[in-house]
């Protein structure tokens, strides 16, 4: 007997088996995706509001670098000859005026004061033989210094010859008010940014010392007696206008345009909208999941998604925590949405 055609027949079915197999296998695939995609679709949204508070304060903001004080005015006395000491008229710690006698040496070279200063180091003692070169005192003025710093080249535009500003010594916490004297516009590169080097004098008082380091400031807008509001209350819309957030009568949330004035950064002047003590709210959209996407998370972990508190954007505004801590959770819409995630009863899956 011939099986030779029960046999090619036998192979052609498992062909066709193995290709009915692979299709069915596919198509689930492409539903169980297509099922993911839709229920993500589905997912409901609620809006979490911080509520911040408007008060009265002053606001302003500066440019501000940093620096190290340097001397201005300082004299080193050395022989100009080998010699010998003959008299010194000073001791160290003492404070001179311009023209003081300060020391004479037995060739006849005699030193004075070129500035008012103090003596900072007597390095001879009388009688002593000195050769050529040899420093024999130094004098320093300590009252009248100076700070130079590097302002890179996106500041550089907002600083000009003549401009106030404020010296202040990090370590004393001392503040003295100058102005700047200069600004070489020869640039020094660090990288690729360009620096400038600005330079201001100032007169110090007993105990602030060159090598300090200190930080020049120079205020720019300023408002005073204002009402202020944290930044992040603030959103914005596609115009770039202001608005923030408040609550009506019926308790739903409404926008409410503002005027802004001078920002620190941190702070921002408002103008026109608001007064202190107002309560406003910034918002934030909250991601919770429902049907397949809540069995998935409970079997993989989470997937509600929170926009991070102090940053990020929606609605065209930005958010961030709230300033006191009161902030509270409403539902988009002003009520709950409905099938809050729960499965439908009998475990099984939704038909549409």
């Amino acid at each position: 007997m011939n099986n030779k055609p029960k046999k090619k027949q036998r192979k052609k079915w498992q062909r066709v088996l193995r290709k009915l197999i692979t299709l069915v296998i596919i198509l689930a695939v492409l539903g169980v995706g297509g099922w993911i995609g839709y229920d993500s679709l589905k997912s409901e949204y609620t809006t979490t509001y911080d509520a911040y508070t408007a008060s009265i304060g002053s606001i302003s903001n500066s440019l501000s670098f940093s620096g190290s004080l340097q001397l201005v005015n300082s004299q080193t006395c050395t022989a100009t000859a080998n010699t010998t000491v003959r008299t010194i008229y000073v001791s160290e710690g003492d404070t001179v005026k311009k023209g003081d006698k300060l020391m004479r040496l037995a060739n006849g070279d005699s030193f004075e004061a070129d500035f008012d200063g103090v003596v900072n180091q007597v390095y001879v003692e009388k009688d002593d033989d000195v050769t050529a070169g040899t420093q024999l005192l130094q004098v320093a003025d300590f009252t009248h210094q100076k700070v130079s710093v590097r302002v890179d080249e996106y500041d550089i535009s907002e600083v000009q010859v003549g401009m106030s500003c404020v010296v202040t010594a990090t370590a004393v916490s001392k503040s003295y008010p100058s102005s700047i004297a200069s600004i070489n516009y020869i640039s020094a590169s660090n990288g690729n940014v360009a620096y400038y080097t600005t330079t201001c004098y100032v007169d110090v008082d007993e105990g602030v010392y060159p090598g300090m380091q200190v930080t020049i400031t120079i205020p720019q807008e300023e408002a005073n007696d204002v009402v202020v509001l944290k930044e992040d209350a603030l959103s914005f819309d596609a115009d770039n206008n202001a608005y923030v957030y408040v609550k009506n009568e019926s308790g739903e949330m409404e926008t409410k345009t503002v005027e802004v004035g001078v920002s620190n950064g941190n702070y921002v002047e408002i103008k026109s909208g608001l007064e202190s003590g107002d309560t406003v709210y910034a918002a934030a959209k909250t991601k919770t999941t429902s049907g397949l996407a809540s069995l998935l998370s409970g079997a993989f972990g989470s997937t509600q998604v929170n926009e991070p508190t102090g940053g990020g954007s929606w609605g065209g505004g930005s958010r961030g925590g709230s300033s006191d801590g009161s902030g509270f959770t409403m539902p988009s819409g002003g009520s709950m949405p409905s099938g809050g995630g729960s499965m439908p009863s009998g475990g099984g899956f939704p038909g549409n």
